[in-house]
This record gives C-alpha cells, structure tokens and sequence, in this order.
C-alpha cells in the first residue's frame, strides 16, 4: 500500500479510558515502530496526527483525546464503523540499538499512549532488555489512562504511579498522590547502561530531564517524543520544524542531544 495515500480501515473496538480520551482498535495490519504515528481522517471533517499504542502486526491501537473536530468525530466511531488512514510515519524510538540497556520510560497524561506501545513492543521482546522502570504520572484518578494494563505492568516492571491531587479521595490503582518528577527524584537511578524515554507535557519533561542530568544522565542517554503541529507528516508544510529538524520526518521522537531544550518550548 501507498503510505502517502489514506486506505480505508474498520473498527474492531471501542474503550473508554477517561472522561475525555478513548482507544480504537483499527484492523490496519502494519508493524509500526515504537513512537510512530499515523494520520487518521473522517471525510468531510478533517485530518488528525495520532501517536500508536501497540505494537501487533494483526491490529493497530489509538489512544485518542476529545479536543476538536476530528477527534470528536473519531469518539462516536464503534465497531464496524470506517475510517481513513495514512502511514505509518515518522521516526520511532531505536529498540534495536537499544537492546542490552535498563529502559526508564517517563511519562504524563496522554504522553503515556506512545510509551504504551513500547511497553508493548518490550513485552513481546523481553529478553532483548534489563531491568525496567516505568514513571507515569497523571493529573487526577479519573484522568489515568490504560487502567487494565497497570494491573499487569505492576506484576511485571517497576511501576510508579502518580497523580497531581485525589480531592475526593478517590479509588486511584496505587497511585502516589504528587508530581512524577517527585517520584524520579526519590528513585536510585543508575545511568549506567541506561537510557530513558520520555513523553508527555512540556513542563514535566523539562522537569525530568533536569533531574535525570543531576542523577548523572547524559543528552545521548535521553529520548523525546516532541509535539508538534504536523499537517502533511511528509516534511512539506513545516508547520513542525525544530531547529531544522522536521518532527513528522526526523521524528517525533528524537536523541535529546538533536534538539535539546526545543523538545519541551
């Protein structure tokens, strides 16, 4: 198939994770990497950029936000409905290169989507990877995304969860009421033979990173999911350029040493 032309897909499945953001299950077959995207549309509505959370070569997952036209659109798909879809694009997070290592996966509200695809992709090659540590943080109980999967990363990894307040007292899947950077900071982390992938808002990745540096991390160690407004994901448009660097192209995921503090402006 044509990655530049939209192919028309079915829904396998609808799930609700919070209040505003929902899952897809597309019967795309593909094999996406870990952190890349795919252009979803609805005709006579519009075109969205949404980042994969799975990793399968039968199905493809998208965690989707309610915050325009198109999304809104997408919330009311279900099972048997249609969709359009192009790509995948982009550039993912380096596994291959990456085999050997301890993966520190950081991540705040719906920037934890992409990572889940790693999650995904490190369970179906567990054995390729030492220890692992997941950091998510969210901003309430009812915000927290992939409720179900918690339950079995907790088994498997070493999970921290956090949320920003719990005013009602909420039923909140072991989570720490606070900030995750609060959580990094308490935590042992060794950068030897480690790297950490991070995605999520601005202000909490910058907040990540500086400590990860303090903790003896270095730029080369440290992996980005940037957010930018991507159109034609073809490196056409430019509305998506960093420091000469196109997102939908050389992205979205870079080596923090490529772009440095631009990754979270």
């Amino acid at each position: 198939m044509n990655p530049y032309l939209p192919q028309r897909y079915q829904v396998l499945g609808f799930t609700r994770e919070s209040p505003d953001t929902f899952t897809l299950t597309v019967n795309m077959r593909s094999k996406p990497a870990p952190g890349q995207f795919v252009q979803v549309s609805v005709p006579g509505v519009g075109e969205a950029p949404i980042s994969i959370c799975s990793d399968s070569r039968s199905h493809i997952k998208l965690n989707i936000r309610e915050i325009g036209n198109v999304t809104k659109a997408l919330s009311k798909k279900r099972k048997g409905d249609a969709l359009w879809i192009r790509g995948p694009y982009g550039k993912g997070y380096p596994m291959k290169e990456l085999e050997g290592k301890n993966l520190i996966l950081i991540g705040g509200g719906c920037g934890v989507a992409p990572l889940k695809g790693v999650i995904d992709f490190i369970e179906h090659h567990r054995s390729r990877y030492r220890d692992i540590r997941l950091f998510l943080g969210y901003r309430s109980p009812d915000e927290i995304l992939f409720k179900k999967e918690l339950k079995e990363w907790r088994k498997k990894y070493q999970l921290e969860v956090t949320i920003d307040q719990n005013q009602h007292g909420a039923f909140c899947y072991d989570a720490k009421v606070g900030f995750v950077t609060e959580a990094i900071k308490k935590a042992p982390l060794d950068p030897h033979a480690s790297v950490a992938f991070l995605c999520g808002p601005p202000v909490m990745m910058k907040a990540s990173i500086d400590l990860l540096k303090q903790k003896g991390f270095g730029e080369r160690q440290i992996f980005v999911s940037a957010e930018r407004l991507m159109y034609c994901a073809l490196g056409v448009c430019c509305h998506c350029m960093i420091r000469g660097k196109f997102t939908c192209v050389d992205g979205p995921v870079f080596r923090y040493d490529e772009i440095g503090a631009y990754a979270h402006d």
